[in-house]
């Protein structure tokens, strides 16, 4: 009985890793004010390793950092403290022009 459990998680685990891969992947940056307790933000980048996602960058003099996982992967990670919500801005590249 213990080895048909063990086995129905490990084919959930694997049914919900493969959900995740087929969901579009975006990559953001993710902050909080200065007085959100770091519990919170572990507790955000433990969800979004857990939906299968990535922590690319941990920001040292911000309270955040940058990651890549589904776009329903954030809507979910933003609801897990209405305290302390987290901004979160897509990750791209910016540029100044020089005026001519």
């Amino acid at each position: 009985m213990q080895f048909l459990r063990n086995l129905l998680l490990a084919l959930f685990g694997l049914v919900a890793i493969a959900a995740a891969a087929t969901q579009p992947q975006k990559s953001v940056i993710m902050t909080w004010s200065s007085d959100t307790p770091s519990h919170i933000i572990d507790q955000a980048k433990e969800a979004i390793l857990k939906a299968g996602g990535i922590i690319t960058h941990e920001y040292r003099i911000l309270k955040g950092f940058a990651a890549t996982a589904s776009a329903k992967t954030f809507e979910m990670v933003s609801t897990l403290s209405t305290e302390y919500p987290p901004s979160i801005e897509e990750d791209q590249v910016v540029t100044i022009n020089e005026a001519s």
